[in-house]
């Protein structure tokens, strides 16, 4: 049969678990940047010790949001209060299914009066996009009156470097030296998720404070035919400051000393006539429809890889102030125990045997281990371990798993059952498929499961982070984005 969409093509799988579990993809691409400039060991190095420049300009996707009822169409589709919100803020907006389950999230930045532009992976902006194409204003029972301008990342585009925005971040202790020599003056003092315009190199940029390193620091955007000019200036000013620019590898770690879980599955997989409805909108060759599956967590159940907001942290964002779509399913479990997000340090011990079976045992290939990727060893776009108990219970999940050089651990953040998240609790991690392993070409076959000894600690795991969020208002430290 043709297949037009992700319902035909979760169809022609055999199902979505079979469609994502043997999926072709890998993990998120991150293109047109080096994956390495130095080596990713340095590159992780300065973002703890020096500065570093995070070229985020072609691996997000925008979608600029505008018209009279922008605001309530944004705030009708979000967790999020809108109380205060106005331009020259942002904040990390987080949308949910009918039934309470996380489509992602994004930054939402508000530009200007009836104009808003969402930053992120696709999984959100084709949400938002459905709803703006097929959604009614439930004040008025008409279509809402807004208008979409869409900006695909580089990985879904010809010419990859046909984006509308650069956007660029220096992140480190000397981050404010760089940003003081670059302005000539001192930074704008701004709190979190702010933002205003900055002259740079003679050119108009739009500056928010905002980190994803854990560091003090600013985003930077502005039209991309500035792009060089904007570029060359950021690195000829952190010359002196032991600026370096950090490529693909060393990003994708990144996360893992600053507690953000990037890639949680979209609960759209399964559900009745409304989620049948969104996935035939959605192409076959959509994100979601390309999308991979791995790990060693395995279910019957598609919505048992699904999450809530509290699995990742942001409980504190759900706001009843307000109608959105998801409420009265996250009203009902409102007061419930839930899941709690932690990191998990890997005992090094375990992890070295894991390594040690990819050697001498070419006659008996099935006993080496899944592979550890360096620095990141994510090998899907939706990874989904199993953590258990100390007596072979699962307890939890986790979903993003790799190396700090800075603390010279192997790391994984985790949501976990709330008796089981208190720091220093012994837990296992499961390392490696069932089976064999899956079809996906980034699973080497055969290999065997490891089970690796984790102890429980704070998310974020680096106590410079904890101090540097807190003491810079943010919200992972606060639970307050305005």
């Amino acid at each position: 049969m043709a297949v037009k969409n992700l319902e035909d093509r979760m169809k022609a799988a055999g199902g979505a678990l079979k469609l994502l579990r043997d999926s072709q993809t890998g993990p998120n691409p991150y293109p047109v940047v080096k994956p390495e400039y130095t080596n990713w060991r340095d590159e992780q190095w300065a973002w703890q010790n020096t500065a570093i420049l995070f070229n985020q300009s072609f691996h997000m996707t925008d979608l600029f949001v505008s018209g009279p009822e922008s605001f309530d169409f944004l705030n009708y589709h979000g967790i999020n209060t809108f109380k205060g919100f106005e331009p020259g803020k942002a904040k990390q907006y987080v949308p949910v299914t009918w039934d309470g389950h996380v489509i992602g999230d994004v930054i939402l930045v508000y530009l200007a009066k009836n104009k808003f532009d969402l930053v992120g992976r696709p999984p959100v902006i084709n949400w938002i996009s459905y709803h703006a194409a097929t959604g009614k204003n439930p004040k008025t029972g008409k279509k809402w009156q807004v208008t979409l301008v869409r900006d695909d990342r580089s990985a879904d585009r010809k010419n990859p470097w046909a984006r509308k925005f650069f956007r660029f971040q220096i992140q480190g202790p000397n981050a404010m030296k760089v940003t003081t020599k670059l302005l000539k003056k001192t930074p704008p003092e701004l709190k979190m998720f702010n933002w205003t315009y900055l002259k740079i190199a003679g050119k108009q940029v739009g500056a928010l404070r905002h980190g994803m390193a854990g560091q003090p620091g600013f985003e930077l955007f502005g039209p991309m035919k500035d792009y060089e000019t904007v570029h060359a200036a950021i690195v000829k000013a952190g010359e002196e400051f032991g600026l370096r620019l950090v490529g693909g590898r060393a990003y994708s770690s990144n996360t893992l000393e600053s507690a953000w879980i990037p890639s949680p599955m979209p609960g759209i997989y399964s559900g009745d006539e409304k989620y049948v409805k969104y996935r035939k909108w959605l192409p076959a060759d959509s994100f979601e429809g390309n999308a991979s599956l791995g790990g060693s967590f395995y279910s019957k159940n598609i919505a048992d890889y699904y999450v809530t907001p509290h699995d990742l942290g942001y409980g504190f964002m759900i706001k009843f102030d307000h109608e959105f779509i998801g409420k009265a399913a996250l009203e009902k479990i409102h007061n419930n125990p839930h899941r709690v997000k932690v990191t998990l340090e890997l005992v090094s011990e375990d992890v070295q045997k894991v390594l040690a079976s990819q050697y001498d045992n070419k006659d008996n290939a099935g006993e080496r281990g899944k592979f550890f990727e360096y620095p990141s060893a994510v090998y899907s776009m939706y990874p989904q371990d199993k953590v258990l108990s100390k007596d072979g219970k699962q307890v939890g999940v986790s979903t993003w798993v790799g190396y700090s050089s800075n603390e010279r651990k192997e790391l994984t953040l985790a949501y976990l059952e709330p008796e089981f998240a208190k720091e220093g609790t012994d837990v296992v991690f499961v390392w490696g498929e069932e089976g064999g392993g899956s079809l996906k070409p980034t699973v080497e076959r055969p290999h065997k499961q490891f089970q690796i000894r984790a102890k429980v600690c704070k998310a974020p795991y680096v106590q410079e982070v904890q101090k540097a969020y807190a003491d810079a208002g943010s919200w992972r430290a606060t639970g307050k984005q305005d």
